[in-house]
């Protein structure tokens, strides 16, 4: 049975193919159209997933989308008349395209299909999904956990923004929600809008800016914004926020508990800004910690799945996994809406087609979520000439040797290789890489090469087998998921002086053997490497380990600051091209900066609009 799962129309648009079962192939519409997390109908995911099966649109089961957009309607209706005559401008923009649109998705939607192939636009082959078992279902079915209680956490779905589901086999059960507007996921989203970064893109910043900061206002959150339960079960204060009725995360209100407007875009960054990350952070894993704390209790299960965008929070996924309460702990690496695609398809699969599952006992099902199109050596060499690229071919042997060498010498490189990652992370497929024991390169890095933000934090990946003397923690984490810390023979002991320092200053003291990776507070999210699933990139860190005597690299995301991850060899070859990325491995073509006419480069800097 092939089945079609597809996410669209809020942001990150993705397509996902199951065969039987099996994932064959799952995509975000973003890297093919290149406009970060792209909303569209995913069309050229769709169609990229198709030729990935080698099937016509006929040949697919069921198409099913990954929630239910006339609950959705209900929820924007009923949310509008509850606050009115609050928000009514708002309702006035929205209702139009509802009616006009949304309403009515079955028919978009067999449109959208009909133009890609007739055979996908058939009405009985049409499933919906709703939005919060899609994110469970994406968790557990590929988690290979025979049993696990499943926690999702995002802004919102249709009603629900927070669900507790258990896991048993094929089945999978809702037990539990939290109802909008009450939304963890919200009230992050809205201290990324008040420190002026982007919702729905920003909130990774805020996480990593949170180690700057001191919690100072954790207190106040939970006296005014938000009432927790022993549980974790909560209610937020909607008088603090604007998201009910207006276009705006927070209002008036909320600006005077916290002492001036919202932050602007590109302004500078001060330690309040720094401390209201640490104080929303704070309270976002004391309610997590709560809740998992509850359901282990509650269940007794010994598993647990996590998805949804707070799923992406791995400093809370570290202090979830560090508590001990669960033996084992699965996170979807497409935790956020794309995943929903995915699970969707699997959802429908074991749940409305009661077909059974097949498991294998302490292996995922994402194939290290290599799961986008991959590029075969003729294939490449003839896209990379195309472009006036000047490379060299060589053999598996030289490019590692090669790769390490540029590494060593201090030199960013650009590694283009195999399938394309599912998701928000780059993991050893669409990377660039850095000696992580350079003090210099995550500075480096930061401003020359991502041209973003010089507080973001870089990962390590680190071989497997070596994790656990590095960092303090010992199980797999291939998907850049979980947070650690340096172990204490690594780090270097910080300077009483550090303590004077401001904020972000503090990033450049060194504090460990590996301080390209290492965070203000000695942690790193981390990326377990396993031979099994990308058994190149696991032989260049091999081979860098013989070297250095470091089985760890830095990785990084390939792309700048607002691109989306690169896809294909053109866009390895153009983000080469528009930035200080001084090497570039793309499949067995070696290409050097130097080698290339200066008449290619790019301005890269203003090509993308900021996230």
């Amino acid at each position: 049975m092939l089945i079609l799962g597809v996410s669209a129309f809020y942001h990150d648009s993705a397509a996902a193919l199951i065969h039987d079962g099996e994932i064959v192939s799952a995509a975000q519409e973003e890297r093919f159209t290149r406009i970060k997390h792209d909303a569209a109908f995913p069309a050229n995911a769709i169609r990229f997933c198709l030729e990935q099966a080698g099937a016509t649109g006929a040949e697919i089961d069921h198409v099913v989308y990954y929630e239910k957009p006339f609950i959705k309607f209900e929820r924007l209706l009923e949310t509008y008349l509850a606050f009115a005559p609050r928000g009514f401008a708002s309702f006035r923009k929205a209702m139009p395209l509802w009616i006009g649109e949304k309403i009515f998705q079955r028919d978009i939607l067999t449109k959208e299909l009909d133009s890609i192939d007739r055979g996908l636009a058939a009405r009985d082959k049409l499933l919906f999904s709703e939005h919060h078992f899609s994110h469970a279902a994406s968790a557990f079915y590929p988690s290979g956990f025979e049993r696990a209680v499943v926690l999702t956490m995002d802004g919102v779905g249709e009603w629900t923004t927070t669900s507790v589901a258990l896991g048993n086999g094929a089945d999978l059960s809702i037990l539990k929600e939290i109802h909008f507007p009450h939304s963890l996921g919200l009230l992050y989203s809205a201290l990324t809008y008040y420190t002026g970064f982007k919702v729905n893109s920003g909130e990774y910043k805020l996480m990593g800016l949170a180690p700057y900061g001191e919690p100072r206002y954790a207190k106040l959150m939970f006296d005014e914004l938000i009432d927790v339960k022993a549980d974790g079960s909560f209610r937020l204060d909607l008088d603090y926020f604007g998201y009910c009725t207006g276009f705006t995360m927070t209002n008036e209100k909320f600006d005077r508990l916290f002492g001036g407007p919202p932050r602007l875009p590109e302004q500078p960054l001060d330690q309040r800004h720094m401390d209201l990350a640490a104080s929303v952070q704070a309270v976002t894993e004391e309610v997590v910690l709560r809740m998992t704390r509850s359901l282990a209790s509650e269940t007794g299960e010994k598993n647990l799945c996590l998805a949804g965008g707070v799923a992406l929070n791995c400093v809370a996924n570290g202090k979830v996994l560090r508590d001990g309460r669960f033996e084992s702990i699965f996170i979807q690496p497409a935790a956020g809406d794309a995943g929903g695609a995915l699970g969707a398809a699997l959802g429908a699969y074991h749940h409305q087609k009661r077909q059974p599952r097949r498991i294998s006992p302490g292996e995922d099902a994402m194939k290290g979520s290599f799961l986008g199109p991959r590029y075969e050596q003729p294939d490449i060499e003839r896209r990379l000439a195309a472009m006036g690229a000047n490379f060299l071919v060589v053999d598996d042997d030289a490019l590692i040797e090669e790769t390490v060498q540029a590494l060593v010498a201090g030199k960013a490189i650009g590694w283009h290789q195999g399938r394309m990652e599912f998701g928000p992370r780059a993991l050893g497929g669409r990377s660039i890489l850095g000696d992580p024991r350079s003090p210099t390169m995550q500075k480096a890095l930061n401003l020359k090469v991502k041209f973003r933000e010089s507080f973001r934090p870089f990962a390590p990946s680190v071989l497997r087998e070596r994790v656990a003397e590095w960092f303090e923690i010992d199980c797999d984490t291939p998907y850049m998921l979980l947070v650690a810390n340096v172990t204490p023979d690594h780090r270097h002991a910080t300077p009483d002086t550090e303590q004077a320092l401001f904020g972000i200053e503090k990033l450049n003291v060194p504090r460990s053997d590996i301080p390209a990776v290492t965070h203000v507070d000695y942690s790193a999210r981390i990326q377990t490497v396993h031979v099994e699933t990308n058994p190149r990139f696991h032989r260049l860190l091999t081979h860098f380990e013989t070297l250095t005597g470091c089985p760890v690299l830095i990785n990084t995301s390939f792309n700048v600051r607002g691109e989306p991850i690169v896809s294909t060899p053109e866009d390895a070859f153009r983000c080469f091209m528009g930035s200080d990325i001084e090497l570039l491995a793309v499949g067995n073509c070696v290409l050097h900066k130097s080698d290339q006419n200066p008449e290619l480069a790019l301005n890269y800097r203003s090509a993308f609009e900021l996230d």
